[in-house]
């Protein structure tokens, strides 16, 4: 089965959920949060099965660029709309939608020659599920502080526009951005020590750049944790450190990744 039907289908209805929360922006029509939630979970599916043939293989697991990027955009999405239920996070869903709609396309044209394969390695498997829940988790965090610093300056500017009045007030974003960097600290802490529990060396060449930079991640975002807690951080302060982390983090596994299977091979 070609994995272009399931892909097709899973980015038209993130376009349509993308375009139907812009309608409502621009209309000022009240938002159908069980509509647009309902477009996002119909549309997981389709790029579950997608999901399902690109990464399973007679070889192993495909975890190449594009595929990877694919899978931590349904777990985003996945995330996100399950949060939706509690808390007033549909928002971040104008932003994870465009990112789901194109990793997922992108990732049903990624060759299988370029894809990385895991096969046979439980512990490895371990690491890289991990890695791949908390950079999702992250993810939500940085797209959480973008939306933060959005709101924070034009309510200083005093011009908030129309996508400002739909946010929950500065003080639920901020403790809704906390509890996504708590979460995805404690999953890349988890990652990092599965890495060298199960892994021959996490500072052999090949990986020891994106072993440091998942460090620096870990302890920029763990800074950022403390200061929270004794210090009171909190706007500009922990939008900076936030994005410096995910930089960081991003840098550690697409970097690594873009330059391997991309680059090199040039």
């Amino acid at each position: 089965m070609t994995t272009l039907i399931p892909s097709l289908l899973a980015a038209a209805l993130y376009l349509g959920g993308l375009l139907y929360h812009i309608y409502c922006l621009r209309s000022r029509q009240p938002l159908k949060v069980d509509l647009l939630r309902g477009i996002g979970l119909i549309a997981l599916l389709p790029h579950a099965v997608s999901l399902y043939l690109q990464l399973l293989t007679p070889q192993g697991l495909a975890l190449g660029f594009f595929n990877a990027a694919s899978l931590i955009a349904w777990l985003v999405i996945a995330v996100t709309l399950l949060s939706s239920v509690r808390a007033p996070v549909t928002t971040l869903l104008l932003g994870l939608y465009p990112l789901a709609l194109v990793s997922v396309l992108l990732a049903s044209l990624q060759g299988a020659q370029t894809a990385t394969m895991i096969a046979g390695q439980p512990g490895l498997l371990v690491h890289v599920l991990l890695s791949i829940l908390a950079y999702g988790i992250l993810t939500i965090a940085a797209f959480q502080a973008i939306l933060l610093a959005i709101q924070n300056y034009q309510l200083k500017h005093k011009h908030p526009t129309r996508l400002i009045r739909t946010f929950p007030p500065l003080q639920t974003m901020e403790q809704l951005l906390f509890q996504f960097l708590l979460c995805g600290v404690v999953l890349l802490t988890l990652a990092l020590a599965s890495g060298f529990v199960f892994l021959d060396s996490m500072l052999a060449q090949e990986v020891a750049h994106k072993t440091l930079l998942s460090t620096l991640a870990w302890v920029v975002f763990s800074i950022l944790l403390w200061g929270r807690h004794f210090r009171g951080w909190r706007g500009s302060n922990a939008i900076r450190w936030t994005l410096a982390g995910f930089l960081l983090l991003m840098l550690a596994y697409f970097g690594s990744k873009l330059v391997r299977e991309f680059l090199l091979p040039l």
